[in-house]
């Protein structure tokens, strides 16, 4: 082999393993973003229920005028 082959090997190599790592922190991210809205929909599924024993009506009759 000669020094150009080698050396376009080794680019080639140094290209695919930039390739792994943007894949990887890609796909941490968007574990972590479904980890965050899973929490997110726990949380609002608790201030449901937490609200469930509220008295009718409670709420309906809001002014939030000026």
């Amino acid at each position: 082999m000669d020094v150009a082959a080698i050396a376009a090997a080794l680019m080639g190599a140094q290209l695919g393993q930039q390739q792994v790592v943007a894949a990887e922190a890609m796909l941490r991210m968007n574990a972590d973003a479904s980890n965050a809205v899973a929490k997110m929909l726990d949380q609002a599924q608790q201030s449901v229920d937490s609200l469930a024993n509220v008295a009718s009506g409670v709420g309906t009759n809001l002014n939030i005028s000026v």
